[in-house]
């Protein structure tokens, strides 16, 4: 019984794993390698998309800071293309701010990779200790980075949350959510080399603003958003079950040992959760 449900969580984590793969497969796809402008140039049709979205592609590239890029396309800072959020900790010596319902964020909440969404933490806060401190609730969809100390650590906000001061929350500005957590991932190994500090290792803002990306237009973003929610969406939904059957395995196991819960009673309780 509880390696079936051990296998169920394998597998749900390894399609986690294949989905993420296919999500970083398509942006590197549109946004770094540029597949569809280079098909479109050799007089081919663009794969793999619909009529619409392959008709917004240019055909042709043009001279960057960045080198070639897209028609239309431009090099910019990384930081112009986001919203930055910072974070805070309610005040630990009075109680009445913690042990809420509100998920606060630290960098050990951080979820696998192929994970990508963060949908619960280890500490909790209450509102009162939301409003007496400088934290604030991330909206879902926001792009968490850990910036001092174990700095590069990404996730994306699957429910609304709150967060320490060592992480930033990132918020796309063409109302974005996944665009900025792929752009983000693409460059974190940069961040993390530009980091500043004499005692820990801190990504500031200064670093974000000296990485150039590629930033394409609201159009091809939006297209790219479309494409890849039912993939990511089903990502989440995967993490939320595997949760699920790994809190109710380790709550089963200790009474089937102890003698307090019967098999046939365990088996009951399993194939309710499967329907």
């Amino acid at each position: 019984m509880v390696s079936a449900l051990d296998d169920r969580i394998t597998l749900l984590r390894e399609t986690n794993a294949t989905l993420e793969a296919i999500a970083q497969a398509l942006f590197k796809s549109w946004f770094v390698d540029f597949d569809p402008v280079r098909a479109k140039q050799e007089g081919r049709a663009p794969e793999g998309m619909d009529e619409a979205t392959a008709a917004l592609f240019p055909d042709e590239f043009e001279e960057s800071e960045l080198g070639l890029v897209p028609r239309g396309w431009r090099s910019c800072s990384f930081i112009e293309t986001i919203t930055v959020i910072g974070g805070g900790t309610p005040k630990t010596s009075i109680r009445e701010y913690w042990n809420g319902h509100i998920p606060w964020f630290s960098v050990v909440d951080a979820p696998a990779v192929t994970d990508v969404f963060v949908i619960d933490t280890v500490k909790h806060i209450t509102e009162q200790g939301l409003r007496n401190s400088s934290t604030s609730l991330l909206p879902l969809g926001t792009t968490i980075i850990s910036a001092r100390g174990t700095v590069g650590r990404l996730a994306l906000v699957g429910r609304e949350m709150a967060m320490n001061q060592s992480c930033y929350g990132l918020r796309g500005k063409a109302s974005d959510d996944y665009f900025t957590y792929f752009n983000t991932y693409r460059i974190v190994e940069t961040l993390k080399q530009r980091t500043h500090g004499s005692v820990f290792d801190t990504i500031t803002r200064d670093t974000l603003a000296g990485v150039c990306v590629v930033y394409p237009n609201g159009a091809f973003i939006t297209a790219f958003e479309r494409t890849v929610s039912p993939v990511m969406e089903r990502v989440k939904e995967n993490l939320k079950q595997a949760q699920t059957l790994a809190t109710l395995r380790d709550t089963l196991l200790p009474r089937l040992i102890s003698g307090k819960l019967r098999l046939s009673e365990a088996e009951a309780v399993l194939e309710e959760v499967a329907a």
